[in-house]
């Protein structure tokens, strides 16, 4: 159960009201305008937006900055933190870090390998995988102590997240592996896209039956696919992602310029689907490169502004994330 506290996201879950949460990607300059103008199209719809850290190992503004930017633009930030590019010792300062400048919430995550990245011989350093991160970051902020026994005085107040992918292979392990996370932690769980409704709904089963939706938010991924040429790229360099038959003849059976407008109708529906569905506390929208379409895209799926009465989610009545 997530207690009650100040953020707007950390308040959606612990209410029950549907989560909304999106995605800013950092520019690969020094600017800050870029961050701003996103923010804009996202502040009154969006409970929190996740400021990605060197997506795809891609050298971009840092998710700490980005993370103050937002703040500045009224958009409450996610601050990602990855394995990859940081040993214990500069994860746990920039968790202090995060905590010092109000960021209110952090993603713990892995990140991508640099050699899908734009500096493939970069030296990665994984000195802690994502679940010895987020009980470090809980450590820190409960029990005020850094891993080496110091105390941390003040401790941070931010709400801890993650990030699960129900479609990893094997398929019968991806429960569990949320349920390490949420022991370590997290109080909140972040998905791969859906677009195979079936299997996350198994998934959402095995969950609920080990009551992990009560200690922990799952917040679905969703994102609008745009064409034909984006569906295949997603199958074949993304990791995780699976797209079933039936959408992909669903958006290869209409013309290119109509693809689009396909795509967003069939987001509107998963999002429609997963606020059907029990244990789903929100959804996250990953729309990179084209948040202009977020607005449209909730509101078609009747999910109004933050500014107005949000819905609970289906099927809880207890405060619980």
């Amino acid at each position: 159960m997530i207690p009650a506290g100040d953020g707007r996201l950390r308040t959606a879950l612990h209410s029950g009201r549907f989560a909304v949460t999106a995605e800013i990607g950092p520019p690969r300059g020094a600017d800050a305008e870029a961050i701003a103008a996103k923010a804009e199209l996202l502040r009154d719809w969006v409970d929190a937006a996740n400021i990605t850290d060197n997506q795809g190992s891609h050298t971009r503004l840092a998710s700490w900055a980005g993370s103050i930017l937002a703040l500045r633009s009224g958009v409450e930030p996610v601050m990602q933190l990855t394995t990859r590019d940081r040993n214990r010792i500069a994860l746990q300062s920039d968790l202090i870090s995060a905590g010092a400048v109000g960021i209110p919430n952090v993603m713990m995550l892995s990140g991508d390998h640099p050699t899908f990245g734009d500096h493939p011989d970069a030296m990665p350093v994984f000195d802690l995988d994502s679940v010895q991160l987020i009980w470090t970051a809980r450590l820190m902020r409960d029990q005020g102590r850094l891993l080496s026994g110091k105390p941390v005085k003040p401790a941070p107040h931010w709400l801890i997240g993650a990030v699960e992918n129900p479609f990893a292979p094997p398929l019968r392990f991806r429960a569990q592996r949320m349920g390490k996370k949420v022991a370590a932690g997290a109080e909140f769980i972040q998905t791969q896209f859906v677009f195979d409704l079936d299997t996350f709904g198994r998934w959402m089963g095995e969950v609920t039956d080990l009551g992990l939706e009560q200690r922990c938010g799952v917040i679905a991924g969703v994102g609008p696919i745009r064409t034909v040429r984006a569906m295949e790229f997603m199958q074949s360099k993304v990791p995780g992602i699976h797209i079933p038959d039936h959408v992909v003849r669903r958006l290869r059976g209409v013309p290119s310029d109509q693809v689009a407008a396909q795509g967003m109708a069939l987001c509107v529906e998963t999002i429609e689907t997963l606020r059907e569905t029990a244990g789903v506390a929100g959804v996250h929208v990953m729309a990179f490169g084209h948040e202009q379409v977020v607005p449209e895209l909730l509101e078609r799926a009747g999910i109004p502004p933050r500014t107005a009465t949000a819905p609970t989610v289906t099927g809880r009545t207890h405060d619980a994330g």
